[in-house]
């Protein structure tokens, strides 16, 4: 299950490459640019934070930033969705799954229980 996880954040990566090209051929208003370049960072930073996480299966506080944070891009996703007037776009299914997949992966490890640990 931890590499289809990784494999997740994998494909996150790549969907943040793809973003990029798209926004760069199609945005040629500076401040639209780069505002959509904002969401690249947005989408790297998502994948980074969920790969350490798979790599830190013990870290509570992580996982539970990476489903807050997965979530949020779930719901970033969906909204633009609505924006476009096409919820079944293939970057919204696309985005979506792989941000609803990480959500649940995170609080999967953010509900494991601890075995042995110590109050202290």
């Amino acid at each position: 299950m931890r590499w289809i996880d990784r494999g997740l954040s994998a494909l996150l990566i790549l969907g943040g490459v793809g973003h990029t090209f798209g926004v760069m051929r199609f945005y040629k208003d500076p401040h639209t640019l780069f505002w959509s370049l904002t969401a690249t960072v947005l989408i790297f930073m998502l994948a980074a934070v969920n790969l350490l996480r798979t790599w830190r299966p013990g870290d509570r506080g992580l996982a539970i930033i990476t489903a807050c944070a997965s979530a949020a891009y779930l719901v970033i996703t969906l909204r633009f969705g609505q924006l476009i007037g096409n919820i079944a776009d293939f970057r919204v299914i696309l985005f979506g799954a792989i941000s609803l997949g990480l959500m649940l992966f995170s609080l999967r490890d953010a509900m494991r229980v601890k075995t042995g640990a110590t109050v202290g």
